[in-house]
């Protein structure tokens, strides 16, 4: 599974176009920032921008690829996340990791995302919205599509899985992890995912 491929164009941009989105994206950077991705919408970002709503839908087709181009998100969680859901569930772990490791082999993905991390876990306005981003378009989907009970604990106690191979394997390179192949990741890793998702209820709260 390779990188997330650029959206399509729309034909050569003229230099007027490349300013418009431009502008856009400063505007998105802005409202996210001022409102959290909940908060922000894309009319919002219109009227900061000061340009007719129809245009920013005409370079963005949703709020979630007007957040990653305004965040330079390397890769769309909400792209993979239905990728994946359109696969076998009983193997929704394994295929989770194996997204990850694949598109983590680009040292450009890997930088980035390792990059924003770091920006959201020592800056409260961008750890807001990277949560905000990530339950509304990575957790909830899979909670809904699921339709598990607890869904929405099980889909977060994925996310720390998830967010802890991520920093492990690729941030402070935790020796026997950061030198398995990745098929070795997948095998040890996966079961464990697709047992937070679907597997025995978690411990109920105290």
């Amino acid at each position: 599974m390779a990188a997330d491929p650029a959206p399509p164009r729309r034909g050569r941009r003229r230099a007027g176009e490349a300013d418009a989105r431009a502008a856009i994206v400063r505007a998105a950077g802005d409202e996210f920032a001022a409102l959290g991705y909940d908060g922000a919408s894309m009319r919002a970002v219109a009227r900061r921008a000061g340009v007719d709503p129809a245009l920013v839908h005409h370079y963005f087709a949703d709020k979630p690829e007007l957040f990653a181009a305004a965040l330079e998100l390397p890769i769309r969680p909400d792209r993979i996340v239905a990728e994946l859901l359109a696969g076998p569930r009983e193997v929704l772990g394994t295929s989770i990791v194996r997204a990850l490791v694949t598109r983590f082999a680009d040292p450009a993905t890997r930088s980035a995302v390792l990059a924003l991390l770091r920006t959201a876990m020592g800056h409260e306005f961008a750890g807001r919205m990277l949560r905000q981003f990530l339950f509304r378009e990575l957790l909830q989907r899979i909670t809904d599509s699921l339709g598990l009970e607890d869904g929405e604990r099980r889909a977060a106690f994925a996310a720390s899985q998830i967010v802890g191979l991520i920093v492990a394997r690729y941030g402070i390179r935790i020796g026997p992890l950061a030198e398995a192949s990745d098929d070795e990741v997948v095998a040890a890793i996966g079961p464990v995912l697709q047992w937070y998702l679907t597997g025995d209820p978690p411990p109920p709260r105290p």
